[in-house]
């Protein structure tokens, strides 16, 4: 969409806010304990909570795609934004439900299951954004193919990709007995109407428990932490695309080192980070991650003051690779670890929306920093490199609560 918007001379500021779409992922908390806790007629009697949950919002991911192909953003601003935000809305969804099955496929206190679950998780959505994602611009550059027709091709993609969830098995957790367990202490307690109880116990106790489990001010730093961490990284990538093609890249180049070298060197170090993550702790691995997350954008720094270097341009995917995937599995680690298996869907899209309300929100000013930088992407790299600094220096100082509250950390 970022480049269907740039070839369309819609302006940088434009694009940047276009993102806000992706608010869907930061409140997407809102609806999660719907997944928890709702059975979808038909698809969830035939495949279970979390399977039905996944297929669900895949088809509806192919409507979007579909609509949006029928539409020109040029000419249809607000009629492309719309679809786009059901996109995002279903895509949002898609990752909750996924997220909360594969939390539910193991024990939470069995570390190295959470570190390599986690780097699955990253692998995936890697080859789903950097894997297929490299094929809409092979089509657009190479057979000249409108983003229209992308879109169509993207809809078929998807519908493939519905054999997975067919193939997988449902995982077996305690989730629905212990939600009952806690319905029955609220109803003696509460002696309330049992739809309020069900209220309560959907949308308001995957909250309470998280800040009861914790302590409320505990609670709150690790709440700020998560917000912070990815901001700089948020803002590299919301204004990637739009920089590769002002200093001289073609849909090709950019399918080539953006989406398909960043696709393998991201599936290669996840495995890497998980065995680090698992040798050295889920803490050690977010301050190291994230130090070389935010270092390697001085690399893209230099290629804004080099021009198009495909061979530097290699180098800077290379790195950013290496290291976005070792931040990201610590960091997906981290979350699933601060879950209570009652309330997966819940409580990990809590906190993922915490972490995604910061970098969609404020990333979506990453253009108007371009426009501020008049054009200067040299400075605007040197930014982000800092951008990671304050979400350091606070979890460097809840270290030692977050030690006490789980080994695996």
């Amino acid at each position: 969409m970022t480049a269907w918007l740039s070839e369309e001379g819609i302006t940088r500021s434009n694009i940047g806010f276009f993102g806000l779409i992706f608010i869907a992922y930061s409140i997407n908390f809102a609806w999660s304990p719907l997944l928890d806790r709702v059975k979808l007629p038909i698809l969830g009697r035939l495949f279970g909570q979390r399977r039905s949950w996944i297929m669900s919002m895949q088809l509806l991911v192919v409507a979007a795609c579909l609509a949006i192909s029928c539409v020109d953003p040029g000419q249809q601003l607000l009629e492309a934004k719309l679809l786009a935000l059901l996109l995002a809305i279903a895509s949002a969804t898609q990752d909750i439900s996924i997220d909360a099955f594969r939390i539910d496929s193991f024990a939470l206190t069995d570390s190295d299951k959470v570190a390599a679950g986690s780097a699955m998780a990253t692998m995936g959505w890697w080859t789903g954004f950097a894997g297929l994602g490299a094929l809409p611009f092979f089509l657009s550059d190479l057979q000249g193919w409108s983003w229209a027709q992308v879109y169509q091709v993207m809809a078929a993609m998807m519908l493939v990709l519905l054999l997975v969830p067919l193939s997988a098995e449902e995982p077996e957790t305690e989730r629905e007995a212990m939600q009952a367990e806690r319905a029955k202490a609220l109803r003696e307690t509460m002696k309330g109407h049992p739809l309020l109880v069900w209220l309560w116990v959907s949308f308001v106790e995957p909250m309470a428990e998280f800040f009861r489990r914790n302590g409320f001010w505990f609670a709150c730093s690790i709440l700020l932490f998560i917000f912070l961490f990815k901001i700089g990284e948020a803002f590299l990538g919301r204004m990637s695309i739009v920089f590769y093609k002002e200093i001289g890249f073609s849909n090709t180049d950019i399918a080539v080192y953006s989406k398909l070298v960043s696709w393998w060197v991201t599936i290669v170090f996840s495995l890497l980070g998980s065995f680090v993550t698992i040798r050295y702790g889920i803490l050690r691995g977010l301050f190291i991650g994230g130090i070389a997350m935010s270092a390697s954008n001085l690399l893209f720094a230099l290629l804004a003051a080099v021009g198009p270097d495909k061979q530097l341009l290699l180098l800077a995917v290379l790195v950013d690779g290496f290291t976005s995937a070792w931040a990201t599995v610590a960091f997906v680690a981290f979350l699933s670890i601060m879950c209570s298996q009652a309330f997966t869907a819940s409580q990990y899209a809590l906190m993922a929306s915490i972490g995604t309300l910061g970098r969609t929100f404020l990333a979506s000013y990453s253009g108007v920093l371009v426009d501020w930088l008049d054009g200067d992407w040299f400075m605007f790299f040197l930014l982000t490199t800092l951008m990671v600094v304050p979400s350091l220096i606070f979890l460097y100082g809840i270290r030692k609560r977050l030690r006490a509250l789980s080994s695996a950390i």
